[in-house]
């Protein structure tokens, strides 16, 4: 099949409007594909759903996670699959390997037998508490297991997250990304950290 190249002089001939509305359909439908597979396979735009996160992130936010910005680490902001009924957004607060307790007298995380208060996440400090429901909370210390990571939701007082036998330790193959991109309110736009 013979190419041929269409110059100004085309324009208004029979069969040059087809053309160019050809090419233009050619690449609408080629973006919509290439979205599609970034939006399916690299990064996902996640709407918050409940007030866990607060105040880092409210519900109706909406953040941009992607599985390739490595590997979870303490203190990124994860989105999380297959730990309850519908996905969850928490903060890694220790790793594998890392001892996790409570200090009730400061109210605050316990890491390695260093307390991790709040500011080092930009959030109030002395409201970390395990919650007093014996049987659905676990008991600590507790050791991160190997491939393993323990959240905590920003909101402490108000988060089903780790503390909690429900959720627990729980597997990094269950991180479905890290959160790296703020896109609503238009306020917080930017990049995370």
């Amino acid at each position: 099949m013979e190419e041929r190249t269409y110059t100004p002089e085309d324009q208004g001939k029979p069969g040059s409007f087809r053309q160019s509305l050809l090419e233009w359909v050619e690449v609408i439908v080629g973006s919509v594909v290439f979205v599609t597979i970034l939006l399916t396979f690299v990064a996902r735009i996640i709407t918050v759903d409940g007030s866990s996160m607060s105040p880092t992130y409210e519900n109706g936010d909406r953040v941009l996670a992607t599985s390739l910005a490595g590997p979870a680490g303490q203190g990124d902001v994860v989105i999380l699959v297959n730990v309850l009924e519908e996905p969850i957004i928490k903060r890694v607060v220790a790793t594998a390997g890392q001892t996790v307790d409570f200090d009730e007298d400061m109210g605050e995380l316990v890491v390695d037998g260093q307390p991790l208060t709040g500011e080092a996440f930009h959030i109030a400090n002395g409201i970390t508490y395990v919650p007093d429901r014996p049987g659905e909370v676990l008991e600590f210390p507790q050791t991160v297991p190997e491939g393993c990571v323990f959240v905590l939701g920003d909101n402490r007082q108000n988060s089903k997250d780790s503390r909690f036998a429900e959720v627990g330790m729980v597997d990094c193959r269950n991180i479905l990304g890290k959160v790296v991109f703020n896109l609503y309110p238009f306020s917080k736009l930017g990049f995370v950290g």
